[in-house]
């Protein structure tokens, strides 16, 4: 059985359909990459696999995490799968951390939900968490969120992702609001930390390079329908469909320009 098995996948609104019939699965230790132009249905999908749409929205199909069917399931039996089994890092970590409450207690907060840590144990699980992404100074726990660099503010937030160690991480556009150099290091970090320990990843993003760097395999999605799929390899080196013809060019193009030195000037 796949860790994650998603058939049929339609996410629907009072205005129509936003994601229509889409079908993938992610073993234990495999990446994937949702790849696609902005309105495409990205995000929506993967908010769907962990059953958190807003209420607006209505979800039909199949989605199977780890042997559960999300599609239907009350918020309530879905939350003992939202940690351990799988989590989420979303694009903007300024809003999706908690700006009243200290670092530290946030990254504590999934320790003592999931694997029931206190006292103690709980501080040092805290301190290992922010050393695993590079935040090992005491003043980092202290922070409120808005004192940190967006850089360190998306560490936090893979921090917290990880601490009750899922066996499924979904990145959801995580460097977007990143500049370049920031976005390397987060990027790398996501790497090594996926390598070591063995999670799946589903991958979200715009961004051909990225995607083709963090993952194994990609679904193209255009108006929220999937219009290829396959190996990393063999869709961005010989795309079968024309909308992905049109984003690899694209991104070629704007490679060549940036290689050119034409984006400095």
């Amino acid at each position: 059985m796949s860790l994650l098995d998603v058939t049929g996948l339609t996410v629907r609104s009072s205005s129509g359909v936003l994601v229509r019939d889409v079908s993938f699965s992610l073993g234990a230790g495999e990446r994937l990459g949702l790849i696609g132009e902005s309105g495409s249905g990205k995000s929506l999908t993967s908010l769907a696999v962990t059953g958190l749409l807003p209420d607006a929205l209505v979800a039909s199909g199949s989605v199977l995490l780890d042997g559960h069917q999300v599609v239907g399931a009350r918020d309530a039996d879905l939350q003992p799968l939202r940690g351990p089994v799988a989590q989420i890092v979303f694009q903007e970590p300024l809003t999706a951390l908690d700006p009243l409450m200290r670092v530290g207690r946030q990254v504590a907060e999934p320790l003592r939900r999931h694997l029931g840590l206190r006292g103690t144990e709980l501080r040092a699980a805290v301190a290992a968490a922010l050393e695993e992404v590079a935040l090992s100074e005491p003043r980092f726990a202290r922070a409120y969120p808005h004192e940190l660099s967006g850089g360190q503010r998306q560490r936090v937030a893979i921090a917290i992702a990880l601490a009750a160690k899922p066996q499924l991480l979904i990145a959801d556009e995580p460097t977007t609001a990143l500049d370049v150099t920031v976005q390397d290091g987060v990027l790398a970090l996501l790497e090594r930390l996926v390598a070591e320990r063995g999670m799946a990843l589903l991958f979200i993003s715009h961004d051909l390079a990225v995607v083709s760097r963090m993952v194994d395999r990609i679904v193209v999605l255009r108006d929220g329908s999937v219009v290829e799929a396959g190996p990393v390899a063999q869709v961005l080196q010989e795309p079968a469909e024309p909308y992905t013809r049109m984003l690899v060019d694209s991104a070629r193009a704007l490679d060549a320009y940036l290689d050119a030195g034409e984006g400095t000037r």
